[in-house]
């Protein structure tokens, strides 16, 4: 999803003339894909004055269960309903379903966006 602009194309096929330049709000990027290693962050300036955290690497999350939250360490990742792919290459995105000192659990952050992996037990 690197390029964030309006198609240049109408519905019908015909083409569409663009009224302005590109802006870098509009500024895409390579996705993270947070792989299951040492936690590695990259620090990303956004709109505004915050700045957003990626994971693009990490071995511990956060795992809820019921009313309790505790610290687990990431062993593999089970499955990965995005892509069939993530899976095998051990790829964290939200959905994915990793396995956990804690058991099995679903994954509810988004860790290239948020930097973290918040999860919820399964079993």
């Amino acid at each position: 999803m690197k390029d964030q602009g309006r198609s240049t194309r109408k519905r019908t096929g015909g083409r569409l003339k663009h009224a302005s330049n590109k802006k870098r709000h509009q500024l895409g990027r390579e996705p993270a894909e947070t792989t299951v290693d040492e936690t590695r962050l990259q620090f990303i300036d956004s709109r505004g004055t915050e700045k957003k955290v990626r994971a693009l690497s990490t071995n511990v999350a956060q795992v809820a269960d019921g009313g309790e939250v505790s610290e687990a360490d990431i062993e593999t990742v089970v499955d990965n309903p995005s892509n069939v792919n993530y899976a095998r290459r051990n790829i964290v995105t939200k959905g994915a379903v990793i396995d956990t000192s804690a058991g099995r659990a679903r994954v509810t952050s988004r860790p290239g966006q948020t930097g973290q992996v918040n999860a919820v037990l399964i079993d």
